[in-house]
């Protein structure tokens, strides 16, 4: 492998933000620096025709900078098509901060934080992911009210990780009644990758139903007391891509389908939760559609979290948080019928019609 040195002129040169390649007409990246706290975080909003941008905060402990800024422009635009075609009356955004939420978050950083949500005036509204919690939104919230996903004892919807997981699985539902005749997921092999607070409760909702359930996860110790907790197995194999089951549920980080693996996927439906399953939307999602495996669009699946977090701003109850959540069902079946009758593969034909909303709205924000 060959190193190269990168002069500060050449990097001018590169247009490290407008000329990322997931930027996709962006209406505004924020950097954050707090040297007291050690902070630092890249919030992006991508659209607000719909309404103010909404979306989780992950923390990460990024390689670097370009990482994330390319995490942050991916999850900002998955999260306007993910309020789109979902109905939310809201825009797409969301957050990263670099650093390990294990031993570098701190109620003083998550309060800084919040402080520059808070500059933003609601333009960004801002909601838990990965490396948060419930209580590290609460603490947001003691500076500014533009956080969702609060606490119930502060008058918040709670963790949105389990609608999250009831989502996927009303998706999932959907895939397979699309793919094998009937939406029943007793006897089928899923492998689920990624057992944190969504993987788990995913794995609840199948062995309750009796499917044969595979875990895998990079915490070997998480691994085995969940497998122990559902009487699921821990997948043991040597290539996970490969596996020999009937679901592929990747639920940890995104970009799990890319050129390595996608010729690899023994799966006829890949259904899971994790954000940006391609790596490539166009390549990937083609040659998934020609090999005949049935791909269900991550940002319409794993939109119960969004929901739970939107009922904070428009005043509906869990009940009504449900009903919307069970519905990912009948949305993911018509866009499996849109894909085929319009001759597109799935990813494209949930894109289209979110943006279809969107382009309706604007044209109505005009008038």
């Amino acid at each position: 492998m060959n190193a190269t040195v990168t002069t500060g002129k050449e990097l001018q040169k590169m247009d490290p933000v407008f000329g990322q390649l997931s930027f996709n007409d962006h209406e505004q990246i924020v950097f954050c620096n707090d040297k007291d706290t050690g902070l630092k975080a890249i919030i992006g909003i991508h659209n607000s025709v719909m309404g103010p941008a909404l979306g989780g905060t992950r923390m990460f402990n990024y390689a670097n900078e370009w990482e994330a800024l390319n995490d942050v422009l991916r999850l900002s635009r998955g999260m306007t098509y993910k309020a789109a075609i979902t109905g939310l009356n809201i825009g797409g955004g969301k957050a990263v901060i670099m650093g390990d939420a294990k031993t570098q978050k701190t109620p003083e950083l998550m309060r800084k934080f919040g402080e520059f949500v808070h500059s933003l005036s609601g333009r960004y509204i801002t909601a838990e992911d990965v490396g948060m919690e419930t209580s590290d939104m609460d603490l947001v919230r003691d500076v500014t009210p533009y956080v969702t996903g609060i606490s119930e004892e502060r008058g918040g919807a709670g963790n949105p990780s389990p609608i999250t997981a009831f989502g996927v699985y009303m998706g999932m539902k959907a895939a397979a009644k699309q793919q094998f005749g009937s939406d029943k997921l007793e006897g089928k092999k899923v492998l689920v990758q990624g057992i944190g607070h969504v993987g788990e409760t995913l794995v609840e909702y199948l062995t309750k139903e009796g499917a044969q359930v595979f875990i895998a996860d990079i915490n070997e110790e998480k691994l085995y007391q969940v497998a122990a907790k559902y009487n699921a197995e821990v997948f043991t194999g040597d290539d996970l891509y490969s596996a020999d089951v009937d679901i592929y549920a990747p639920c940890a980080m995104g970009a799990t389908i890319n050129d390595v693996t996608v010729n690899k996927i023994k799966a006829k439906v890949i259904a899971g939760a994790a954000n940006n399953q391609l790596a490539n939307e166009n390549t990937h999602g083609l040659l998934l559609q020609e090999r005949g495996i049935l791909y269900a669009p991550d940002f319409l699946i794993n939109a119960g979290g969004i929901i739970n977090v939107y009922a904070e701003l428009a005043h509906y109850d869990k009940a009504e948080i449900m009903r919307k959540t069970e519905n990912i069902f009948n949305t993911t079946l018509e866009i499996f019928e849109y894909a085929v009758a319009n001759g597109i593969t799935t990813h494209q034909a949930a894109l289209t019609i979110a943006q279809n909303r969107i382009d309706l709205r604007k044209i109505e924000n005009a008038k």
